[in-house]
């Protein structure tokens, strides 16, 4: 048992995690955290999501491009993909990053680090049980869980890590697959989608709802199904049905849209269904902790129904309401929770202001109002579009598809939400994100004076296209 009595004790070192376990500490509390993945801290982001999924998707940009030297005079007759050295690079950025954590900013900040798998033993106390089956008992006066989601699946779709994958067991293959379904377009499933076509694997999307990317604004959503078709095939409003593994490979079954029933088969599945809550091994039921269809219920401090026991991120509903599951929304509610505990302003996010951005290729971003929200919510909707074709900045680095959407109302000309698709949307959105911060209007947004030539002027027609003012359209 520890003699030490901490002030705050975080459960699970993602993005949530150990970042409201630095801030509290910054902030003057004594701060433990505990970590149950033998593969380190950083949670699902670093460890198998966010990252090392960037990490190969900027390898399949390069590969893109270089492919396409000649436009560009460069003359790369013979570039190929050494798929072990692009796996072996994406390990070693991981493993950085996640001693880093452990090794520099955890030091750094005095923060105590448990290895092992946490739970309650009543309120004010966590007990960590290792690898070896040894326990440490935590005295803790306030409990931070951050303990993040997993990949899930669908009744028939039997995960085998082999043949059948998730995104977990996907950043582990050995060897490009010749083709690959992807069950599912959100984010995920158009990442993968994305870095394998590119890598030269046949590929094959399957989406329930009438549209990929169905998160994001509706035209930016059809115009990337468009996009995407060109190198890919996609059924829409498709449900997919069965599962047969082959001796060479997966053979799904699905209905489409015209409700006519339809097989295809591929050397690997990705089912990219959506994510559940980690919450199993917790203890929960020796607290007054609420639950919500597997999600820990939260009111808008984090605070759950145990007095001095907060939850974060994917894990969380607040109120009963969705909560969207990504690693800066986690980060920004650590912060507040450990804000608060140590006594300092707690600022409410305003979770219509909440970025989401796609890195595959082309890229999409969003923060605001969709324009079918922003009408749904009674406004007095004004759009204004603009092309990347149109600008010198797209053609100069040969990624010209694509648009920014500016949705503004019409009674006070406020921005209410920018959507892109394009050369580096996931980029790009960062002005979007302070315009809505700042309750920017359109006229501020078109008046500013963007540099030249650059992708980020786009921003300024599109918001001149408001008003049918865009000069370049």
């Amino acid at each position: 048992m520890s003699s030490e009595i901490f002030d705050l004790t975080v459960i699970g070192t993602g993005p949530g995690g150990y970042v409201a376990a630095i801030r509290a500490a910054q902030r003057g509390l004594k701060v433990a955290s505990v970590e149950r993945d033998p593969k380190g801290t950083g949670g699902t982001c670093l460890l198998r999501g966010c990252i090392p999924t960037k990490a190969l998707l900027h390898t399949a940009d390069l590969f893109a491009d270089l492919k396409r030297g000649k436009e560009f005079g460069i003359t790369a007759d013979n570039v190929g993909i050494d798929f072990p050295a692009v796996m072996s690079r994406k390990q070693r950025i991981v493993t950085r990053l996640s001693k880093g954590i452990e090794g520099y900013l955890f030091k750094k900040n005095k923060i105590t680090l448990f290895k092992g798998e946490g739970r309650f033993e009543g309120r004010n106390t966590v007990i960590v049980k290792n690898e070896s089956g040894a326990e440490q008992k935590i005295q803790t006066r306030n409990v931070l869980l951050a303990t993040g989601s997993r990949p899930r699946s669908l009744p028939f779709l039997k995960i085998d890590g082999k043949n059948i994958l998730t995104s977990d067991e996907i950043l582990e293959l050995q060897e490009i697959p010749k083709s690959l379904i992807v069950i599912g377009s959100g984010a995920v499933g158009m990442e993968f989608a994305s870095v394998f076509q590119r890598f030269g694997s046949e590929v094959t999307v399957i989406e329930m709802l009438p549209r990929i990317l169905p998160l994001d604004d509706e035209e930016i959503g059809i115009e990337a199904g468009k996009i995407f078709a060109k190198t890919m095939k996609i059924f829409t409003s498709a449900k997919t049905e069965s599962a047969n593994v082959t001796a060479d490979g997966v053979e799904i079954g699905f209905t489409d849209a015209q409700g006519q029933k339809q097989t295809v088969k591929a050397e690997k599945v990705l089912v990219a269904v959506g994510r559940g809550p980690v919450t199993d091994g917790l203890g929960l039921e020796s607290t007054r902790v609420r639950m919500e269809r597997g999600y820990i219920r939260t009111g808008k401090d984090y605070q759950t129904d145990e007095p001095g026991v907060y939850a974060i991120g994917d894990v969380i509903t607040i109120d009963g309401n969705p909560h969207p599951q990504l690693a800066h929304v986690a980060s920004h509610e650590g912060i507040r929770v450990a804000e608060q505990l140590a006594g300092h302003h707690f600022s409410p996010i305003n979770y219509d202001r909440i970025p989401g951005a796609t890195y595959c290729s082309p890229e999409t971003a969003g923060v605001g109002l969709t324009e079918a929200e922003a009408k749904r919510r009674g406004y007095d909707v004004k759009v204004g579009k603009f092309p990347f074709a149109n600008l010198a900045k797209p053609r100069i680095v040969g990624h010209d598809h694509g648009f920014i959407k500016v949705v503004s109302e019409a009674k006070y000309d406020e921005v209410l939400g920018i959507h892109i698709i394009g050369p580096h949307a996931t980029d790009l959105i960062g002005e979007a994100c302070v315009a809505l911060q700042l309750e920017t209007t359109t006229e501020e947004l078109a008046s500013t004076i963007h540099p030249h030539p650059t992708l980020i002027e786009t921003m300024g027609q599109a918001a001149e296209a408001v008003y049918g003012v865009a000069i370049d359209a």
